[in-house]
């Protein structure tokens, strides 16, 4: 079966359901940080995985930048008060799961100075790196997912693995700044 073959399929049994993520960003612009979350290992989907604050659009969100702002309050107790929407930058899609993310930028005080507390339906902890460090830590990796090997961007930091969308969202943020 060729390539084109297999995505004209896997795109027909797969619909696309909208997210929304919020990429955190404290300290701009003398020391800029990002938050992210370290989601619970026993999650159906993208267990243990490093994320931004983020999920599916709900029907009573006016908006994805509504989403964004409710999840990141839902997942780390982040006040919508305290985020000043910017930049939203182009979305992309997860493969195996079929959601079509739209990340959003959000200057936030430091967390120091913000109450963020994980979820603990949803959330491991609440991590916090700066982008000079994540800049360093990119690499090309190539990594099994289930039983499947791809090539793919990747940010190590602190034993922690920043992969697929997330690090494809980090990657052109950070080209971006």
């Amino acid at each position: 079966m060729r390539l084109a073959t297999f995505t004209s399929i896997w795109a027909q049994k797969s619909p696309v359901t909208d997210a929304a993520v919020l990429l955190p960003l404290y300290g701009w612009p003398d020391d800029p940080g990002l938050v992210f979350t370290e989601r619970r290992a026993d999650l159906r989907r993208h267990a243990g995985e490093i994320s931004f604050p983020g999920g599916r659009k709900d029907d009573a969100d006016a908006d994805l930048r509504e989403t964004a702002l409710r999840e990141a309050h839902e997942e780390i107790a982040l006040d919508p008060s305290k985020v000043d929407l910017g930049e939203a930058l182009p979305a992309t899609g997860t493969f195996v799961t079929g959601y079509r993310i739209h990340p959003f930028v959000g200057h936030i005080p430091h967390p120091g100075e913000l109450d963020l507390k994980p979820n603990p339906a949803e959330v491991e902890t609440v991590l916090t790196f700066s982008l000079d460090v994540l800049r360093n830590a990119y690499e090309m990796r190539r990594l099994i997912r289930r039983g499947v090997p791809i090539h793919t961007p990747t940010y190590e930091v602190e034993g922690q693995m920043i992969w697929g969308a997330t690090a494809r969202i980090l990657g052109d943020f950070l080209e971006r700044v």
